[in-house]
Formats: C-alpha cells, sequence, structure tokens
C-alpha cells in the first residue's frame, strides 16, 4: 500500500543517507520525505502515526553519524521553500528551521544586524542548531543567546509557540528535540555592514585554523567535559593519526574523527570505543558522543 500518496511533498525511496551527512557515511532511508509545509507535515506524522513507522528528522546531516545498514522507517527533511523563509522586522529575525546558518549569517549582515557572525562556518540548519544549542567555545557563545521563541510542532501535529523561559538549554543539547521546530525568532543589534563582515570573516578564519576541514566529517565528535577540552585529552592519549579502516583522528584537531575515503559507522564507532577507553583509562574521565548516532 502506498501510504504516503496523498501526501504533496517530494517522497524517495531506498534514498542513500551518505549523500545527507557531512561524514558521507550512511545507508539508504526505507522512506525520505519533504513534507511541502505545515499541513502536510501534519498528515506525515498521522500516516507514520498510523502505520506505525519510526520517524527519524534530519537537517544538513552535519552532527549524524548513521548506520551503514541505513534507517528502516522514515527520514523527514523539512527543505520546502515554506520552511526555508527568512523576514526582519526591526532587530528581530524570523527563521524557517530549514534555513542554513551561512543564509542566516549573510542575511543578517545585509540587513546591518549583528550577533550571529559567530555562526559563521557551521554547516547546519537553523533547526538543528537550535534544537543542539549549536556554538562557539571560544567566545562561550551559543545560539541560545539569540532565540526569543520557538515555534514547533509536536508529533500528534498539534502547533505551538515556545518562549525562551519555556526552554531548557544546556551545553550542545535543549528540551527541543521532542519538537520538530518550524521557525525560529531571534533578536539581533544594529551594527555597520563593515564590522558585521569583518567579524565574519574573522570567525571563518578561525574555523580554518583549527579545524580539520580536509574530509567529510561530523565536526567535534565529542562534548567538552567540564574544564576540559575533548581535543586534548584526546590528544594527550597519544591518539591523533590513529585509524580504524577508513575513519582516522585528525592530525590537526584530534575531536574531529575524518572519513579517509570509504569510511564507515562501523568503523567511526570503533574508533569513538577506543577514544572513550583511552581517556576513561588516563584520566578517569568519561567522554559523551556530540555526534547523534542512528540506527535501527
Amino acid at each position: 500500500m502506498n501510504w504516503w500518496r496523498n501526501l504533496k511533498g517530494k517522497f524517495r525511496l531506498a534514498e542513500p543517507l551518505k549523500n545527507h551527512t557531512t561524514f558521507k557515511i550512511g545507508g539508504p532511508a526505507k522512506f525520505f520525505l519533504e513534507p511541502k509545509d505545515p499541513n502536510d507535515l501534519k498528515l506525515l506524522l498521522n500516516l507514520v502515526k498510523r502505520y506505525n513507522l519510526p520517524i527519524f528528522l534530519i537537517g544538513r546531516g552535519s552532527n549524524l553519524l548513521i548506520s551503514d545498514k541505513g534507517i528502516n522507517g522514515v527520514v523527514l527533511r523539512l527543505n520546502a521553500p515554506w520552511f526555508n523563509k527568512l523576514s526582519y522586522k526591526d532587530n528581530y529575525l524570523n527563521v524557517g528551521s530549514g534555513v542554513s546558518l551561512s543564509k542566516l549569517v549573510l542575511f543578517a549582515k545585509d540587513h546591518n544586524l549583528s550577533g550571529a557572525e559567530f555562526l559563521a562556518g557551521i554547516p547546519g540548519t537553523v533547526g538543528g542548531a537550535v534544537a543542539m544549542n549549536a556554538g562557539i567555545a571560544k567566545d562561550n557563545r551559543s545560539i541560545q543567546d539569540l532565540v526569543e521563541n520557538v515555534t514547533v510542532m509536536d508529533y500528534s501535529g498539534n502547533i505551538k509557540v515556545l518562549n525562551k523561559k519555556d526552554i531548557r538549554f544546556r551545553y550542545r543539547t535543549s528540551s527541543l528535540s521532542r519538537y520538530i521546530i518550524l521557525s525560529v525568532l531571534i533578536k539581533l543589534k544594529r551594527k555597520n555592514r563593515e564590522q558585521i563582515r569583518d567579524k565574519i570573516k574573522a570567525y571563518l578564519k578561525y574555523r580554518k585554523l583549527t579545524q580539520d576541514l580536509s574530509k567529510p566529517s561530523a565536526g567535534c565528535i565529542f562534548r567538552n567535559p567540564t574544564g576540559h577540552s575533548a581535543g586534548r585529552l584526546i590528544d594527550l592519549c597519544g591518539l591523533k593519526g590513529k585509524r580504524i579502516g577508513d575513519a582516522g583522528v585528525s592530525l590537526k584537531h584530534a575531536n574531529f574523527i575524518l572519513n579517509l575515503g570509504k569510511g564507515s559507522a562501523r568503523d567511526v564507532c570503533k574508533l569513538m570505543d577506543l577514544i572513550r577507553e583511552k581517556v576513561k583509562n588516563k584520566f578517569n574521565i568519561n567522554l559523551i558522543p556530540e555526534v547523534k548516532i542512528w540506527q535501527n
């Protein structure tokens, strides 16, 4: 039975998920859907519930490691024009969850709005960035600093607006994971466009100097433990350059695992387990993954 036949958005069967992650790793999604708008999304959620199908939400896949076997369920991406809207009034931007962070940063700059520059170079969407409270350790900045409210849909199809005080933001996580983010209202400050441009350039330069962008990766693989740098702990264990299959610890930034060619999720998970074991044995610190791991 073609349960998806009444949906208006895009639909694909056996879609290779490696094409939708920055790691370039992941097997096929049994169903891959991009709803047209919130009404289409609500219909999709009702169908998923009726047919008892597991559902997974993906943005740009920048913080994601997907099983080599793929996902035996529905992978949902909010990439239609409705979810990519950007508008502003005074110092406020209303941003669709599917908008890329790079597009947000440039839109704010073009309208002389400052505050989002630290997001430059992060390869995710606004929805994903808010859900995981993305940021930069260098300045202790995170996207929660900008958020005024978030419009969400729960998995029963109900839409609500959550004010900042209703959301629990923590280091690289939030209470929003139980919802599907539709749009975000952020507050910025007026500033000279040249100053904004210079700040964006500085953040991009910093990321280029400190991060390994030479091969596909998911960015930092572990969260920084309180009072420590995960990358430094891994480095002190002598693990830079350590390789399992085609997954290798970066020589430039030890908290990056790189896909060196045909890396698999199995390779990456084995390497992560080794890193956690070495750090635990040497420092008695448990590293917690920052990357999300999808397995059936």
